[in-house]
C-alpha cells in the first residue's frame, strides 16, 4: 500500500491525515518499526492507532500509561488467587513439591496484559502506547525489550518470542523527555492542531449534514479561541462535540443567540476558570471574527 493510498483509507475511516503523517505512517508499517507521536494533547494522537487498526482490519491493544505503571500491570502478572487455591488444594491431596510449582507456574496461570497479549497474536495488532512520556523512566527498560527484539521474558516460563510483530505506536504530550534509547528505537513525528482547511475537512468528514456556513463558522470560532490564554485548548474531539451540541440545538448561525452559544461552550471549555474568562462579550466577539 503506497502512502497516498493509506492516506485515502484513514480519510474514509474519517481521519484527515497530513501529507507528513501519511508518509511516517507507512514507513513505520515497510520497515516494521515503533513510530512515536508527540503534540499536545487533542490534535488526534490515539486516533491514529484506532483508525490504523481499522485500515488494517486488526485488533487494537491499548496500554494507558501513568505514573507508577510496572511490569505486572503492562507485561504479565500470576493468578495469585487461583495459585494459592491450587496450592491448597494440591496440600489437601498430598502433593508437594516440584509438580506443584511447575503446575501453578505454568500458561494456565498466566495473566497477559497489553504488552504480551500484542506479541501473542495471531494476525499483527495495533499496540498503543498511550502517554508514555506519564510513566516512570524505568519502565521505559520494559519497552525496550520489547521494541527491539519483540519478545518477553518471564523468569518462571522462560523468553516468549512474538509470533507476529506488532504495529507499534506510541504517543506523548511532553509531560517529561522520553529516554535517547527509546526515541532510537522509533520513528518520529510531531502532530500540531489543523490549519484550518484540513480541520474543515474533518468536520466535514464526520459531520457530513453540517452546512458550508456554520462549518466555516464552526472552525473560525475553535481557531480564534485557541489563541485566548486557556489552561485547556479545545482539541479536535471537542470541536466535533461543539458541532454536535449546535445541530442539536437546531443553531444555523453562530450569532444567531448569544445565550444558546455561551451555553454550548461546555463543549469546548473544560476549566473553571477557562469558562468564567471566556463570558458572553467575548464568545460573541470571536463569533464575530468567525462568520
Amino acid at each position: 500500500m503506497a502512502w497516498t493510498d493509506l492516506q485515502t483509507a484513514m480519510a474514509a475511516q474519517g481521519y484527515v491525515a497530513s501529507d507528513d503523517l501519511s508518509v511516517a505512517l507507512h514507513l513505520a508499517l515497510s520497515l516494521g518499526r515503533p513510530i512515536l507521536l508527540e503534540g499536545t494533547a487533542g490534535v488526534g494522537k490515539t486516533e491514529v492507532a484506532r483508525v490504523l487498526a481499522a485500515v488494517q482490519d486488526t485488533r487494537l491493544i491499548r496500554l494507558q500509561c501513568y505514573e507508577g505503571l510496572d511490569a505486572s500491570q503492562a507485561i504479565y502478572e500470576w493468578n495469585y488467587q487461583r495459585q494459592l487455591l491450587a496450592i491448597r488444594a494440591a496440600g489437601e491431596a498430598g502433593q508437594t513439591g516440584a509438580d506443584v510449582e511447575a503446575r501453578i507456574f505454568s500458561e494456565d496461570y498466566l495473566m497477559e496484559r497489553p504488552l504480551l497479549a500484542a506479541i501473542r497474536q495471531d494476525k499483527a495488532p495495533v499496540l498503543l502506547i498511550d502517554e508514555v512520556d506519564r510513566a516512570d523512566e524505568e519502565f521505559e527498560a520494559y519497552l525496550l525489550e520489547v521494541l527491539a527484539d519483540y519478545q518477553v521474558t518471564i523468569p518462571e516460563l522462560g523468553t516468549i518470542k512474538a509470533t507476529t510483530h506488532p504495529i507499534v505506536i506510541l504517543t506523548a504530550n511532553g509531560t517529561r523527555d522520553l529516554s535517547d534509547a527509546l526515541r532510537r528505537r522509533c520513528l518520529y513525528t510531531y502532530l500540531d492542531y489543523p490549519d484550518r482547511t484540513t480541520e474543515l475537512a474533518i468536520l466535514n468528514a464526520r459531520c457530513p449534514n453540517v452546512s458550508d456556513r456554520l462549518a466555516g463558522q464552526i472552525i473560525g470560532f475553535v481557531q480564534k479561541l485557541r489563541e485566548e490564554e486557556l489552561e485547556k485548548v479545545p482539541g479536535i474531539a471537542e470541536m466535533l462535540d461543539f458541532t454536535a451540541a449546535l445541530m442539536g440545538l437546531g443553531i444555523a448561525d453562530l450569532t444567531d443567540d448569544p445565550a444558546v452559544l455561551q451555553a454550548t461552550l461546555t463543549t469546548l471549555l473544560k476549566t473553571q476558570s477557562d469558562q468564567a474568562n471566556v463570558t458572553t462579550e467575548v464568545a460573541q466577539r470571536i463569533a464575530g471574527r468567525a462568520a
